[in-house]
């Protein structure tokens, strides 16, 4: 599968068949070549923003790589999932990364599970030059999705004195309750919300995993604006039970265990930063923590509590209508939250599949995830916690916090699982 990002000038009049074409930051004439971030450049110069072009070329490569993502689609792959994709870009100097390409190759492996080549080009448009150049009094950056966690991040960075710049990827569904969050922490004047555009000429990969790194993109590019001590703190609040995401049985290798906030992943994208001489650091607070475990320990849980039923959890969210599904694992891990923390679980619109507990109801009808986190749970009773997280920690012997640390959010985030289940009776 091969894939070329370059602007428009460069991309060839006659298209070879079998490879994808995106042009970068326009419209093409041509209907057959898809775009990513159309008036980007524009939009940016409007905003105030004249990045370095280290920073510049990392988000062009992170918006390659997911239209790569949405572009090769894994059906047609002999195992029906494993791609192999040439990806070629274009940047602005090509130098500055061709050192750190294998690194960047094993972190979207990491990411998406396929093998990746990657090969880079000049010629690269480069950023305008606004007439006055924005900067910012924030002194950390906090990503904000409009989920529970980054919520949660958000209050607690707050409660503790810090001064967040906020970072959204506009997405349907959340950007109003983004903008919402960002304006209860007087973070209006320090929210910046970004859409990728990208448009494939063709139907999409819907088990995509690279726009989590076009997130960190983002938070990488705003983090050029503050004028604040280096590195730039880049906090990403998520729980740790998610961030592993282990997988719950033989058959969850692929779509359903994202690494998106893996620490390994995580790790990989520090060391780009560092040795790409990016003053960049990755913040990880809720790595040792459950969902359940941060809304206890939650530094305002009356805000939290104001709040809490509009942000978003579910994987599925916008297959039904914008309302959470309820059975999926992150809508599993919230409500599981709610119960822990001994609060009433607001969510608004509640649940579409409210009922998990009835084998004969519409909760069995097409994908859900509850038969696999019951047979995790009674794994666990029965085998103990190394035998649910098998081989999934070997990354941890040579991790600073050590195996303990990861094994006993795991089984603390399958107790609250465990306590959801038997409440609703399917343990």
């Amino acid at each position: 599968m091969k894939v070329v990002c370059a602007p428009e000038k460069l991309l060839p009049e006659t298209l070879d068949e079998g490879t994808e074409y995106f042009s970068l930051y326009t419209i093409p004439s041509n209907k057959k070549i898809g775009h990513i971030a159309q008036d980007w450049r524009i939009r940016l110069k409007k905003m105030g923003f004249y990045p370095d072009i280290v920073t510049w070329d990392f988000v062009t490569i992170a918006m390659s790589v997911c239209a790569a993502d949405l572009a090769c689609l894994r059906k047609k792959t002999a195992d029906g999932w494993t791609r192999e994709i040439e990806l070629s870009i274009t940047v602005c100097n090509k130098d500055n990364w061709i050192p750190h390409i294998n690194k960047l190759q094993n972190a979207f492996r990491f990411l998406t599970g396929d093998f990746w080549e990657i090969s880079l080009n000049d010629g690269g448009d480069f950023p305008l030059e606004p007439s006055k150049i924005t900067t910012s009094s924030a002194d950390c950056i906090s990503l904000l999705s409009g989920g529970m966690d980054s919520l949660i991040g958000a209050i607690d960075l707050t409660e503790n004195g810090r001064s967040p710049c906020f970072v959204s990827q506009m997405a349907k569904g959340d950007s109003k309750k983004q903008t919402e969050f960002s304006e209860t922490f007087n973070g209006n004047v320090r929210h910046y919300q970004w859409n990728h555009r990208i448009k494939v000429p063709h139907a999409t990969e819907r088990s995509t995993r690279g726009r989590s790194l076009i997130f960190i993109s983002y938070g990488v590019l705003a983090a050029t604006v503050l004028n604040t001590k280096k590195p730039v703190e880049l906090y990403i609040p998520e729980n740790g039970f998610i961030s592993l995401n282990i997988p719950l049985n033989e058959g969850r290798f692929g779509s359903l265990s994202t690494k998106t906030t893996h620490p390994v992943f995580l790790a990989i994208i520090q060391d780009i930063f560092d040795s790409a001489g990016m003053d960049i650091s990755i913040k990880r607070p809720y790595q040792g923590y459950t969902k359940g475990e941060m809304i206890k320990n939650c530094k305002n849980l009356p805000l939290l509590l104001n709040h809490i039923g509009n942000t978003t959890s579910c994987g599925r969210f916008g297959y039904y209508n914008y309302q959470h599904c309820g059975r999926c694992v992150p809508c599993l891990v919230r409500r599981a939250a709610f119960l822990s923390a001994e609060i009433p679980d607001t969510t608004i619109n509640k649940y579409y599949f409210d009922d998990i507990g009835n084998p004969d109801s519409e909760r069995e009808k097409g994908a859900n995830d509850i038969g696999a986190v019951a047979r995790a749970c009674l794994l666990f009773r029965d085998k103990g916690i190394n035998d649910v997280i098998g081989g999934s920690l070997a990354f941890s012997s040579k991790s600073t916090e050590g195996r303990k640390f990861y094994a006993d959010v795991v089984e603390n985030g399958l107790k609250e699982l465990d306590a959801l289940l038997t409440k609703h009776g399917v343990l």
